[in-house]
């Protein structure tokens, strides 16, 4: 079952790997709010969950549907596994609602499946009892090496064709809506404008507080690339594809190691710090001055390039999603 929180992004990837959702809630309204969205998709997972009675619910990450399909679960008296839990920037309202989100999740799962030792540590000082937590790296791992494997990508219609260096961008987070996306953009505005023989490629979503904003800062310059939202198959071939990644997904933090893709992270806290203590990423904030610096920085210096490309991954091996039906199996019999 998905929620269509966001199905224009989620389509191709269900199509690479083969998945076909029994149901679609289709909760999402042009410019919502959180209540309204958290409490469509409560309603009608709380409907699935009575009708299915499955033994267990598996949710991953932090997101509103996540949040909602817990409670559901847990209304409905329903064991609730957690993976990606333990994740912590110890400041509500950063990622916003996400630290939120996963902090209750994990309150509430009977099973954390954490990606790291870090992870796991976090759970134990919030009075998750050991016996609940597992670590098992995150699946998102597993995911990247299946379709890194694949070695092809299907057309990007809008995308031209690139300079040999090309810079990755992904900015979506309800943090940075207002000043901190005028003070990035302004940012990637001043270093496209110095480089001109570096593609900057935007992947630009959908929400219009992103959207809007980013066409008029950005559209018209001739090497940044502001492109739609690109499927999973195409959006590895960019990483892949990218010398310096600039984001602030997490996701992404956890994806960039194990393909040597030096991470500057654009947010002022992350609750990924392996990646950070590792050095395969550097938290820069939403200053424009020091994006522009640290992204100048590591264009021309090449030791501290190539020490923060070749980190070993530290959120696992690919082989999460095996581990996590192992202990599910384990626990609930065949």
């Amino acid at each position: 079952m998905v929620t269509g929180q966001h199905d224009e992004l989620l389509d191709q990837m269900l199509s690479i790997f083969q998945i076909k959702p029994d149901n679609n809630l289709q909760v999402m309204q042009q410019n919502q709010s959180l209540a309204a969205l958290t409490s469509r998709i409560l309603n009608g997972i709380d409907k699935m969950l009575r009708e299915y009675r499955p033994d267990v619910i598996l949710v991953q990450g932090d997101t509103t549907t996540v949040l909602a399909a817990t409670l559901a679960a847990f209304y409905n008296r329903i064991a609730i596994g957690h993976v990606e839990a333990g994740l912590r920037t110890r400041d509500k309202y950063q990622p916003f609602p996400e630290e939120i989100n996963r902090r209750l999740t994990d309150q509430m799962a009977d099973y954390a499946f954490a990606p790291t030792e870090t992870a796991k540590r976090n759970l134990l000082k919030s009075g998750i009892p050991k016996r609940q937590i597992f670590v098992t790296g995150n699946t998102v791992i597993d995911a990247l090496m299946q379709v890194s494997s694949l070695d092809k990508r299907t057309t990007i219609p809008d995308l031209p064709p690139l300079n040999d260096q090309m810079i990755l961008i992904t900015a979506h987070r309800r943090e940075n809506f207002g000043r901190p996306f005028i003070n990035i953009f302004n940012a990637i505005k001043k270093l496209a404008l110095e480089m001109r023989d570096v593609s900057f490629v935007y992947p630009v979503h959908p929400n219009p507080n992103v959207c809007n904003m980013a066409h008029v800062m950005l559209s018209k310059i001739p090497n940044i690339h502001l492109i739609k939202p690109v499927g999973y198959l195409d959006f590895v071939w960019l990483m892949g594809r990218s010398h310096i990644i600039l984001t602030d997904s997490g996701g992404i933090q956890e994806e960039a190691p194990s393909l040597h893709k030096p991470v500057l992270i654009l947010r002022n806290k992350t609750e990924r710090p392996e990646v950070v203590k590792a050095g395969g990423a550097k938290l820069v904030g939403i200053g424009m001055t020091k994006i522009y610096q640290l992204v100048s920085l590591l264009m021309t210096d090449n030791h501290l390039y190539q020490q923060m490309a070749n980190i070993s991954n530290p959120y696992g091996d690919g082989k999460a999603a095996i581990k996590i039906v192992n202990i599910l199996e384990d626990l609930h019999g065949q």
